[in-house]
């Protein structure tokens, strides 16, 4: 059961940590929060599944191959959605300090959350649950469904890959430069609002093929999904280490393995709990988070 448990935190621990690399991520450029991703997330669940009705009405691809196109047009579009919301609601007070900065995100992520159940509706919405094939693989008690692996192979692949990216390309290379200093990096050359743009992209994208994840996983959404999941994800980024891509990682997979564990061992009702108290037990212990706060080296 131990092993079953701990298959299923990582299935979990990893949708928290693409969520969080998107808030740690706009933390080390900006250094503020941006509270309008979870939302942003929820509309990638819902964007989803629209594509996926929209391929199934159209006879078009089905299977791991439609969920994959699905996934990628809403992480797509919410990437989008996320230059939008840097372009309008951000960009505007970058230079107005913190506070003017906060209540703009938070009426931003209420705008977006009221846009859902405009168009989605306010009632709980069912996700399909037979796009991918009901396979499952057993090994010494502990069962793995092909689910589980396309959730835990895709999301660590991303977040490998975005890792990659940060640390070994010249454009990662320019946004660890903006997140040290944003005046030095223009005499430098480099075009600052572009680079956060891109920031804001790849943050919402993978914050939207998350939501997509989740669908598939639990089968249901709603329209306030994005207020949980975003602070569980905020939560996963101070746990590792905010402003820090790695300690995002690992941050959402030490709360997912807590909040699974405490749901087998203790019972469903306290899992929240139990995570939010090794937050802060964590905290207390080490404030900077498990891998520390590196916001002058890292995004």
């Amino acid at each position: 059961m131990l092993v079953q448990q701990v298959v299923n935190g990582l299935t979990v621990g990893s949708i928290y940590a693409l969520v969080a690399l998107g808030y740690t991520m706009v933390f080390g450029v900006l250094k503020m929060i941006n509270f309008a991703h979870g939302d942003l997330f929820a509309l990638g669940a819902y964007l989803g599944l629209t594509f996926l009705i929209w391929g199934a009405l159209g006879q078009g691809t089905g299977g791991l191959a439609g969920v994959l196109l699905a996934g990628l047009l809403a992480a797509l579009s919410v990437g989008l959605a996320g230059v939008l919301v840097e372009r309008v609601a951000y960009r505007p007070l970058r230079g107005a300090g913190r506070l003017p900065a906060v209540v703009s995100a938070l009426g931003m992520s209420v705008f977006i959350q009221n846009g859902i159940m405009l168009i989605w509706g306010a009632f709980p919405v069912a996700f399909p649950h037979d796009m991918l094939p009901e396979a499952s693989w057993s090994v010494g008690g502990v069962t793995v469904s092909l689910m589980r692996l396309v959730i835990l192979g895709g999301s660590l692949v991303l977040m490998l890959a975005l890792y990659l990216f940060v640390q070994y390309t010249r454009l990662g290379a320019a946004m660890r430069a903006i997140a040290v200093d944003h005046e030095t990096a223009r005499l430098m050359g480099i075009d600052v609002n572009r680079l956060i743009q891109l920031v804001f992209l790849l943050g919402a994208a993978l914050g939207g093929l998350a939501g997509v994840m989740v669908g598939l996983y639990y089968g249901q959404l709603n329209f306030t999904m994005g207020w949980l999941y975003g602070l569980k994800a905020f939560t996963a980024a101070i746990l590792g280490g905010i402003g820090n891509i790695p300690g995002a990682m690992v941050g959402g997979l030490v709360l997912g393995l807590a909040e699974t564990l405490a749901a087998g061992y203790v019972a469903g009702e306290w899992k929240d709990a139990v995570a939010f108290f090794i937050l802060i037990l964590i905290l207390l212990v080490r404030p900077t988070g498990l891998l520390g706060e590196r916001v002058a080296e890292k995004i």
